[in-house]
């Protein structure tokens, strides 16, 4: 973590810098202007779009019909796509009635929770379909924080420990109290 934040440099930015950043703006951001409930169906939406992703034997095919020579562009793009389409679908199905609590985007600490958990699995997996080559713009500290072996497992298992583990929200409480 010491070469990332000895080498940041506003003047002349590298690609850890707007990793950084997005990191940052978009768990604020990001969270707080869609709640916790919100969160919650994106991140489920991640985790099919990334079993997809991972497994659609079509990709490979594709790529080499139409020359497409990187084909982590069209992961890339295809993760990004799915993930978008499962999102709306399921922002107007029966998971988000069961997730969203009546009266309640929840409380400030699951957002920033959620929203860090979410922008840092979504980095995670943007920066995992690169090839090597490509890492190699990136400080060691950024690939060990978001793409070696480990921080992928913990990336992908963390957000669904917090499903589990944090529940209710201001009106679960409300509930409780009377």
């Amino acid at each position: 973590m010491t070469d990332l934040a000895f080498n940041l440099s506003w003047a002349n930015p590298t690609w850890d810098v707007f990793i950084v950043l997005f990191f940052v703006v978009g768990a604020f951001v990001y969270g707080i202007s869609l709640g916790r409930d919100r969160l919650v169906t994106m991140l489920v939406a991640i985790y099919m779009s990334l079993a997809v992703v991972d497994h659609a034997p079509f990709l490979s095919e594709v790529s080499a019909n139409i020359n497409v020579e990187q084909i982590f562009v069209l992961r890339i793009g295809f993760f990004v796509g799915f993930f978008l389409f499962m999102f709306f679908l399921l922002s107007r199905s029966a998971l988000q009635k069961t997730i969203a609590k009546a009266d309640t985007i929840g409380d400030w600490w699951q957002i920033f929770v959620y929203s860090f958990l979410h922008v840092g699995l979504l980095i995670s997996i943007l920066l995992s379909f690169l090839p090597e080559s490509r890492l190699s713009v990136f400080s060691k500290t950024t690939v060990n924080i978001f793409t070696s072996e480990m921080a992928r497992f913990l990336w992908i298992v963390v957000p669904i420990l917090a499903m589990i583990f944090v529940k209710g929200g201001a009106s679960e409480k409300k509930k409780t109290e009377e």
